[in-house]
């Protein structure tokens, strides 16, 4: 449907315009064909997408951010997983409905919008009625996300940075906040306030992720007052504590270390203090090693 997209590619920030329908790779390395690390019931997110029954979820191989930290990186870095067609996505979706999965959760999906918007449209057709799920980095281009308009009924994007010298020094993601507020007011155009239905279940809504780093406490107050200044109560915020230090942090040795508890705590109370109250948080002193899935035994 969007295919043509990728004669020239532009569905993120970094504008490559390489032709990934001829296999020619920009930055994230992927050409015209899906890949998926893994498809299952996940239990580790947020209380309101993961329920009971856990969130139906997609973890797509590749990735348009450079995180150093990155927790995922056999999936975004190395690229493991395997290929697949629109068609078999789609009976994915399908699949994970049958098993009563609460919603359908697209993890990294930036590079395949063209491709999972087709799937998407393909599985509504065939009787997919629970809630599609938009879980990315944060680092968007807005015309891409508006392909996705009418197809998405919750957005949980990340906000990584306000300050552009971490979003180059640890994403190579140039000027990320300035194109992340502008994602988000797209985002929050196409869904608007958040629903949730009697269980407490998200039906519609945005869900914006911030996880702290160390050292970075004063980045993060910048994050909340801009998302609070915006949005007040109309969107939900998590606050995240579990950030891992994983082998390619070794050169970065300022956040070659865990996020304490007391730090944690500290960003906390600032949240409560400017008013915020929607908000999902943490136990900082215990952020549970096991909130990181195996992505690597499926495919």
């Amino acid at each position: 449907m969007y295919k043509h997209i990728l004669d020239s590619c532009n569905l993120c920030p970094r504008n490559c315009h390489v032709n990934r329908n001829k296999g020619v790779l920009g930055f994230c390395k992927t050409d015209n064909r899906l890949k998926i690390a893994k498809a299952y019931l996940h239990q580790w997110e947020e209380p309101s997408i993961s329920g009971a029954n856990g969130s139906g979820t997609v973890f797509f191989s590749h990735c348009n951010m450079g995180c150093v930290f990155c927790q995922n990186y056999e999936i975004s870095s190395n690229h493991h997983g395997k290929y697949i067609s629109v068609e078999e996505l789609s009976g994915i979706f399908l699949d994970l409905q049958k098993e009563k999965a609460h919603n359908i959760n697209l993890v990294t999906p930036t590079h395949y919008i063209p491709q999972i918007a087709e799937a998407i449209i393909l599985a509504k057709n065939n009787g997919l009625t629970i809630p599609v799920v938009y879980n990315c980095g944060g680092y968007e281009n807005v015309q891409a996300l508006k392909l996705l308009y009418g197809l998405i009924d919750i957005y949980m994007p990340d906000i990584k940075y306000f300050d552009n010298k971490y979003a180059v020094k640890y994403s190579n993601a140039p000027d990320y906040f300035k194109y992340a507020k502008k994602a988000l007011s797209e985002m929050y155009s196409q869904v608007g306030k958040n629903e949730f239905d009697d269980e407490g279940l998200m039906k519609k809504g945005i869900i914006v992720r911030h996880m702290m780093l160390p050292g970075l406490l004063f980045d993060s107050k910048k994050i909340l007052d801009y998302l609070y200044s915006e949005y007040g109560d109309n969107i939900y915020i998590s606050i995240m504590s579990q950030y891992t230090p994983m082998p390619n942090v070794i050169d970065y040795p300022e956040i070659n270390k865990r996020v304490s508890k007391e730090y944690y705590d500290s960003l906390v109370d600032y949240a409560s203090k400017i008013g915020i109250t929607n908000a999902y948080i943490q136990d900082g002193a215990s952020a549970k090693e096991s909130f990181i899935p195996d992505f690597y035994t499926d495919f």
